[in-house]
């Protein structure tokens, strides 16, 4: 029994269907991965094991038909997202204390389709950055190189899962922040279609869609069955897209790749890029080739990305947190803080040209996939750097002016509203995971899913999770 956070989800939510294991005994074997290996990450700086036991024996003997039905598995929750009952800091000392007494209705979602809450995930403060500390938990490190970061903002979902102390976790994203540490982690991550994840919470602006929650997994099989336990209407979530007829566990099975692919090392020379990211990519590239797709080197016009998000992020911003501002200015981070002034001094002519500028853009990727099924890129610019190091601040000779800079890569895309997903593709000589971004047409996760399964079996990397934390010094 305590080898049992070596097993996928898929093989553990099996056997919880057909009671071959307890949820009471992953909650044990959980906690002694946690107790055993989350030192040295600091990936679940909160545990609520009492909770999670109550969940336990108040699912006992219950059944479900529901593709989504986790059975009583224990998952973790970012910290940005309310749990009731729960210590939930959205990783600054302003909430350092906070206990909501209502839970985020994806969190409802989850635990009425058989979830157990057992930890929630460290993020940066607010989840604003792509490098995971805090005031409040400190530094969560790269368990592949526990010099390194392990990314963000969702990076102690992903270190968890790198290192077997859950089986599935709920993150957030962006700008990347769910791509960007499944890559850094070697781990799987999705940002769904805006809707797709119905969410709610005391800062979320239902009608914004540059923030979406998602999977993070280990496979992407896993991450499917998340995905269906994560999706569907909700009154709350105007937004909120009907479940699929189709289950997506299902559209990962088929494990298709489609003929039409496009590859961008660069975007359309956007980004700087380390040569071992675009070595490695550029491998899978010519390997789907092989597979008998048909590769051409495109992208969608993104060339105004920088400034677009720049805008709507630093207006976000403004609209969540501008009251901070003026009353705990001295505990927010200095990006924060920047963020938000930002925000405030934008015009109404600023946001409409940012808006309108957005639509011509998503406008030019729709009619882009009318000629492409997919786009692949790297997911990140550069392998996993010093966690000491708050953002990167230039590559390749390029000077980044500030800690969004360097995720052009991944908050281009989040620009078109499609879905994209992280997953593992290769290693650097030194042993830091490489992570290939794909990208689907709009609504296309069913299609995204399953090229990205067909994609992980030709690459054969996903037996390399979980593994025990690489300490450095």
């Amino acid at each position: 029994m305590t080898e049992l956070w070596r097993l996928s989800a898929t093989e553990i939510v099996a056997q919880l269907r057909r009671r071959a294991v307890r949820p009471l005994d992953l909650i044990d074997a959980a906690l002694a991965r946690i107790e055993a290996v989350g030192g040295p990450v600091n990936a679940l700086p909160t545990v609520c094991a009492e909770r999670a036991r109550a969940a336990a024996k108040q699912l006992e003997g219950k059944t479900s038909d529901d593709p989504g039905w986790l059975a009583g598995l224990p998952i973790a929750i970012k910290d940005i997202t309310d749990v009731a009952g729960v210590r939930t800091t959205y990783g600054s000392p302003i909430y350092a204390d906070h206990v909501p007494t209502r839970s985020d209705i994806q969190v409802e979602t989850l635990e009425a389709r058989g979830a157990i809450v057992l930890a929630k995930s460290n993020t940066p403060e607010f989840a604003a950055g792509s490098n995971t500390f805090n005031e409040v938990f400190g530094k969560t490190r790269n368990p592949w190189r526990t010099t390194q970061t392990a990314g963000g903002s969702s990076g102690g979902a992903a270190a968890a899962l790198a290192t077997g102390q859950v089986w599935l976790a709920h993150g957030s994203d962006t700008g990347g922040s769910l791509r960007i540490p499944a890559s850094f982690c070697g781990v799987v991550g999705l940002r769904p279609t805006p809707g797709r994840v119905a969410h709610s919470g005391p800062r979320t602006l239902p009608f914004e869609v540059l923030s979406v929650d998602g999977p993070m997994a280990r496979t992407v099989g896993d991450l499917a069955l998340l995905l269906d336990a994560m999706t569907g209407e909700h009154w709350r979530d105007p937004l909120a897209l009907p479940r699929p007829a189709e289950p997506f566990q299902r559209a990962a099975a088929r494990a298709s790749l489609p003929p039409r692919i496009a590859w961008s090392p660069d975007l359309g020379g956007l980004m700087p890029l380390d040569p071992e990211v675009r070595a490695v990519c550029t491998a899978v590239a010519r390997k789907l080739e092989t597979m008998g797709a048909r590769v051409a080197e495109a992208c969608p016009a993104l060339g105004d990305a920088t400034e677009i998000f720049r805008v709507l992020r630093a207006a976000s911003f403004a609209a969540r947190y501008a009251p901070l501002l003026q009353t705990n200015r001295k505990d927010l981070k200095p990006e924060i803080v920047g963020n938000i002034e930002a925000g405030l001094k934008l015009t109404g002519d600023d946001h409409g040209r940012a808006e309108a500028a957005r639509r011509d853009l998503a406008y030019r990727t729709a009619e882009f996939f009318q000629q492409h099924d997919l786009l692949i890129t790297p997911a990140v610019i550069v392998p996993p750097f010093d966690i000491d190091q708050r953002y990167l601040t230039e590559v390749g000779g390029h000077q980044f002016k500030d800690y969004v800079g360097w995720l052009i890569g991944s908050f281009a895309i989040t620009l078109t509203s499609c879905p994209a997903i992280s997953i593992p593709c290769g290693f650097t000589k030194g042993g830091l995971p490489i992570g290939l971004q794909i990208v689907a047409p709009f609504r296309g996760e069913a299609a995204l899913l399953s090229a990205a399964a067909a994609i992980e079996a030709a690459l054969a990397l996903t037996p390399k999770t979980p593994i025990d934390p690489i300490v450095a010094h």
